[in-house]
């Protein structure tokens, strides 16, 4: 049965071997190691078409950070894996339910383990899939929510997807898939955007540094 994998122990992504603190308590460190909190707690979602790396990029997030996972394609209900693994694309119908369950899931895993953050891998390749995650903070006040797009062009996807073994998504996928891709737009804010052309562990690091920016920057908003 699907469920979110808890960390050994929490943290956001940040090197903080100083004791520096802002004032007002929304940076503070701890005496175990000097990890940094904030006031909020965070959900980052890796998203991108089939073969983007999705997976890769969030175990090594998971390690780095050492924050719950949720593997989303496993809470994808038998009908859908069935019409996938036939590579009949999915419907917008079809989506609904399992968007809502993965924003139950990560606020839910958030609530259960205490941490401060969760990594969730979901495509949200239309604008109105990721609206679905967004509105989040709504049941959870304190929530913030990320989105992590990871982009290539089509044909360097397609090779990657020819080369997985046992897993239920076919290089036609990535064609179907790019057919209702919409990139994220300038105005979505919470989109941290990451080229995977590159070697995986570049991808790997670039994906943890931009994370660790982004953090940097609340502390700096919220101080």
């Amino acid at each position: 049965m699907a469920q979110c994998t808890p960390p050994t122990f929490d943290h956001l992504p940040m090197n903080t071997s100083t004791s520096n603190t802002i004032s007002n308590g929304t940076f503070r460190t701890r005496s175990n190691g000097g990890q940094p909190q904030t006031e909020h707690r965070h959900l980052w979602i890796i998203t991108g078409p089939a073969g983007c790396g999705k997976s890769t990029v969030a175990q090594y997030l998971v390690q780095s950070m050492n924050i719950p996972y949720i593997e989303g394609d496993e809470y994808h209900p038998q009908a859908n894996v069935d019409k996938m693994s036939k590579g009949i694309p999915l419907t917008d119908a079809d989506r609904w339910d399992w968007l809502t369950r993965l924003r139950e899931e990560a606020i839910s895993c958030l609530s259960s383990t205490g941490s401060q953050g969760v990594i969730l891998t979901c495509s949200a390749l239309k604008r109105k899939y990721r609206d679905v995650i967004r509105v989040a903070p709504y049941f959870s006040h304190d929530l913030r929510v990320h989105f992590v797009f990871l982009h290539a062009p089509k044909e360097v996807l397609t090779k990657r997807v020819m080369a997985r073994v046992g897993h239920f998504m076919g290089a036609n996928m990535v064609h179907s898939q790019f057919g209702i891709l919409e990139a994220p737009g300038k105005d979505e804010i919470d989109v941290i955007i990451v080229d995977v052309n590159g070697p995986i562990e570049q991808v790997e690091e670039e994906a943890l540094a931009k994370i660790q920016e982004a953090v940097k920057g609340e502390f700096v908003r919220d101080s």
